[in-house]
């Protein structure tokens, strides 16, 4: 596609645990598991699932933090494997990673101008000290906060501000892609909203695209323009955000939403409750990874690990009864 920016193809990363201190035989818990998607310029991918499923991993690798065991990144086509050391500054720049937590992401015995210029001073993209002032105090203001802010430090800030920070430090280097892991968890639910919406404008001004990583649905479904549920390393299914929540095709996705408070004044949907958790596997297993928490596994599901099927135009899923879940069938 010509305006594709970033594809996974396949890729995998599995880390090897041993058994024992004694032992030489080593086992591998599968992270991420074959996971195959591409993201085109100005859109949101959403990737969803909860704590242990893989998406922050799958982050870590998107900006080369993490080796992949398998498969391929595409970077415009290209290959991240066969990057040359010019090619990979240039990736870092136009590529920004934005963590979780405000708190512990910037550096306490930084100002924030310092903090913001960091990657500017970096690859010697502004020659003097003025100038980079005069970026750092206009990347201040581009986030709402003020430009005087420039000689404080990270303690004198509240979370919300700390993030808009670390907004501002990512925007720096004119990226294309901004990568966000789960950038409003760590927030009150007032401030969530602002950053969600600040995001958002951002990206229609300077037309950027985002992998927004969340736990949230909820959060989810307002950010992004494609939602990617994720389970034990791999893709249960994958539709636009509107195509997910009208039509949903995965009993695990259903789950998830069934767990999204509902207001008071609104007809309650039953919950659906899942049983165990989403403990990474160690070694690869046969059937289903979700069979044992389904409300409709059938023997088939313990025996055949399910096709990613296509149900309409960008919706698939991975469930053998995914027609049956989205009443179609």
């Amino acid at each position: 596609m010509a305006d594709e920016l970033l594809a996974v193809e396949a890729v995998k990363k599995y880390f090897p645990i041993q058994k024992s201190l004694l032992s030489r035989q080593k086992t591998y818990v599968h992270a991420v598991d074959g996971l195959s998607f591409a993201i085109g310029r100005t859109r949101t991918i959403g990737l969803v699932g909860e704590s242990g499923c893989g998406k922050t991993t799958l982050g870590r690798l998107l900006v080369n933090l993490e080796k992949p065991t398998a498969g391929e990144i595409l970077y415009h086509g290209m290959s991240t494997s066969r990057f040359s050391g010019r090619e990979w500054q240039d990736y870092r720049k136009k590529v920004q990673f934005i963590f979780q937590d405000p708190y512990s992401s910037l550096n306490p015995r930084k100002t924030v101008y310092e903090i913001i210029t960091t990657g500017i001073r970096s690859f010697r993209l502004l020659r003097t000290a003025k100038e980079r002032m005069a970026r750092a105090a206009e990347l201040l203001e581009l986030v709402g906060l003020s430009a005087q802010y420039t000689h404080h430090y990270p303690h004198e800030f509240s979370g919300g501000q700390r993030q808009r920070i670390s907004i501002a430090r990512a925007l720096a280097l004119s990226p294309e892609l901004l990568i966000c892991d789960e950038p409003v968890s760590a927030l009150d639910v007032s401030i969530q909203a602002q950053i969600l919406n600040l995001l958002n404008g951002l990206k229609k001004r300077f037309g950027l695209s985002f992998i927004f990583i969340s736990h949230d649905l909820a959060v989810v479904k307002y950010v992004a323009d494609i939602i990617i549920v994720m389970y034990r390393g791999k893709i249960m299914e994958k539709a636009s955000s509107s195509r997910l929540f009208s039509h949903t095709a995965h009993p695990y996705s259903r789950a998830l939403i069934s767990a999204i408070p509902q207001p008071v004044l609104t007809r309650q949907k039953k919950r659906i409750i899942l049983q165990g958790d989403v403990t990474t596997p160690v070694g690869s297993i046969s059937g289903c990874c979700f069979r044992e928490r389904c409300y409709m596994a059938e023997e088939i599901c313990a025996r055949e690990e399910p096709s990613f099927k296509q149900m309409a135009d960008g919706h698939y899923s991975s469930c053998h009864f995914a027609r049956r879940v989205a009443g179609e069938g």
